[in-house]
């Protein structure tokens, strides 16, 4: 990895913990609450066993474990990775009964090198987070080799809008109110300007698709919401024996 990505990696940890205090209260308020529904949709999708183990990459105060523990009634290995001790320190203290029960766990480390060994889960999943790494085909690459095989990833984030009737309204909000709003709550404005700037130059979902598909994994499905302005994708790792037929 490169200086300038390890520099650009410690400035976006140093955000986070910034702004770990607050970040459910202003997501939930940005979103308009529509990030619990894109959550959900994200749960449905990887979990697709009775009892799987689920890495969550970037798991932040560790709602989408929390949310997919709950949807399993505590069944299952839930496990959250974020390079923020903030962000993580806030997540274990959210823990209640039935996520304890559910053997989550929470781990400091970085998506790019996760520090679990090959063919360890069930299902990855992400939210929010593709926009924030510095190099993406290395995050793919590392879903893909502690997955097992025939595990699915699963990741949701944000994207300019394709339709263009949307796109010019979702500019004036998330450019021009919505880092103003963001900042506001989390008192802290330049952080909340570089989630408007991290869109607008973000990959297409497209070749976010392509990126996935590079790592190893099969098809990679994609599903817009608002116009393309979120995007989940959905990917499985083929069994050995898919790949040489």
């Amino acid at each position: 990895m490169s200086a300038t990505s390890q520099s650009r990696d410690r400035t976006v940890q140093s955000m986070f913990d910034r702004i770990a205090g607050r970040y459910d209260l202003v997501n939930g308020v940005i979103s308009f609450r529509l990030d619990r529904w894109w959550r959900r949709q994200v749960i449905e999708a990887v979990l697709t066993g009775e009892q799987p183990g689920i890495l969550d990459l970037g798991t932040g105060t560790g709602d989408l474990v929390f949310d997919a523990a709950r949807a399993t009634r505590g069944k299952g290995f839930f496990v959250g990775l974020d390079f923020s001790p903030r962000m993580l320190e806030l997540a274990r203290a959210k823990q209640d009964k039935i996520v304890r029960e559910a053997c989550t766990g929470f781990v400091l480390g970085s998506a790019m090198f996760a520090p679990f060994k090959d063919n360890s889960f069930d299902g990855a999943m992400s939210a929010f987070v593709l926009r924030n790494v510095s190099d993406l085909p290395l995050l793919f690459a590392e879903a893909y080799r502690v997955l097992k095989p025939g595990a699915r990833f699963v990741s949701l984030d944000m994207f300019p809008p394709q339709t263009s009737w949307f796109s010019a309204l979702y500019s004036v909000y998330f450019d021009r109110l919505m880092p103003r709003v963001g900042g506001l709550l989390a008192r802290d404005l330049d952080a909340y300007r570089y989630l408007s700037d991290s869109v607008r130059r973000f990959h297409s979902p497209e070749n976010v698709t392509i990126l996935i598909e590079q790592a190893g994994f099969r098809s990679a499905a994609l599903r817009k919401y608002l116009g393309g302005a979120v995007c989940m994708h959905i990917a499985d790792k083929p069994h050995p024996l898919a790949t040489q037929t």
